[in-house]
């Protein structure tokens, strides 16, 4: 992976433009201070190394070399994209879901930015704003897919169990094809974020759909009930034993099977 193969590789998705690093802290902060600095649309951070990654919650995410697939997209919504935003967790986890599929995975989303194979994380989603003033400018759509085995940390470092495409498929892809079929997914999804059937597609690839779970609120707030689906703007819905229905926002949630 290099410059010059990437801009070859992805030469037919129009991208705004690509940065490459061998070696970065992080894809997300790259891309932020270039979105602040007017970054066109469809602008893309590619590292091979990520060595201050991180998550939601700033969780670590670390990239070895030559392991993972780390990258950041810039988007610049239109005045027509803005009220929509709420949803582009869902754009990039079924852009994601829907690759791992066409290999013969069955990638399931884990409300509301991880991607699952076989109940272990195989990919995270980071979904970060750069603001001018009290408006959304831009969006940063942060990725990271554990393509070799050596991207999984190990377990004791973990908070959820952890899996590579190399272990699902006896071989590591290609990160190159894979990064443009994530990228030309979300490009071709973009325009049908608004849509029920947008929504009813996150909904179908949902983890735990029809199951009990316990949602973490964050301190010793939580909530528990069965999955019935997501709101218009990607919130969860929890059905608790009372038969009242409780959307989860986006925020500092933690989802476990409910035991």
């Amino acid at each position: 992976m290099n410059q010059q193969e990437l801009e070859s590789a992805l030469a037919n998705l129009n991208l705004g433009a690509i940065r490459y690093f061998d070696s970065i802290g992080s894809t997300n902060d790259e891309a932020l201070a270039w979105a602040k600095k007017g970054a066109k649309d469809l602008s893309l951070v590619v590292a091979d190394e990520q060595t201050m990654g991180r998550g939601r919650l700033d969780r670590p995410w670390l990239t070895p070399p030559q392991t993972a697939l780390a990258f950041s997209l810039i988007l610049r919504p239109t005045f027509a994209e803005k009220p929509l935003l709420s949803r582009t967790v869902g754009l990039a986890a079924l852009a994601i879901s829907d690759v791992l599929q066409t290999l013969g995975l069955d990638a399931q989303i884990k409300w509301p930015n991880d991607i699952l194979l076989n109940g272990r994380k195989a990919a995270g989603i980071l979904i970060e704003a750069a603001w001018l003033e009290d408006e959304v400018q831009s969006i940063v759509i942060g990725v990271g897919v554990n393509v070799a085995k050596g991207s999984v940390p190990a377990t004791n470092i973990l908070n959820f169990p952890a899996i590579s495409l190399e272990h699902m498929l006896g071989y590591a892809p290609d990160r190159n094809v894979l990064l443009h079929a994530i990228l030309a997914n979300i490009i071709a999804l973009r325009p049908h974020m608004g849509t029920d059937s947008f929504l009813a597609a996150w909904e179908k690839k949902l983890a735990y759909y029809g199951r009990q779970v316990r949602v973490e609120l964050g301190g010793e707030k939580a909530v528990a009930g069965k999955v019935i689906g997501l709101e218009s703007d990607g919130s969860l819905k929890i059905r608790d034993d009372n038969g009242k229905i409780i959307p989860v926002r986006f925020g500092d949630v933690r989802l476990r099977l409910f035991t």
